[in-house]
């Protein structure tokens, strides 16, 4: 799992390189973000998904997990949602639970 990571402003954005995050890749997503999270502690983590095409419920668990490895104090939101990520959020009401922002950090907007 390719992430690359930099900040703005006092987040810390993770874009995951990949199209897919499924089955076969969930726990490499998990271990992923979570190294790349503890490199810088402390800071909210912005999640840019807009290279994924595909998120399965395995993904949607994996960032359901991220998420609770985080903990309250460090909150994840999420950014740039492509079409068919965006939809199996709204579908499972997950878009409730987190913050996502229409487009990745440069030029947040808060969708919802």
């Amino acid at each position: 799992m390719d992430i690359s990571t930099h900040r703005s402003g006092q987040a810390l954005v993770l874009t995951i390189q990949d199209s897919r995050v499924d089955a076969a890749v969930a726990i490499d997503f998990k271990e992923a973000v979570r190294n790349a999270a503890e490199m810088e502690s402390g800071s909210p983590v912005i999640l840019d998904l807009s290279r994924v095409t595909f998120l399965d419920s395995s993904g949607l668990g994996a960032v359901v997990a991220v998420m609770k490895l985080l903990g309250s104090d460090r909150p994840l939101q999420l950014a740039a949602l492509t079409p068919p990520v965006a939809k199996v959020f709204r579908l499972t009401r997950m878009d409730s639970v987190f913050t996502i922002h229409a487009q990745a950090p440069g030029s947040l907007k808060a969708v919802g």
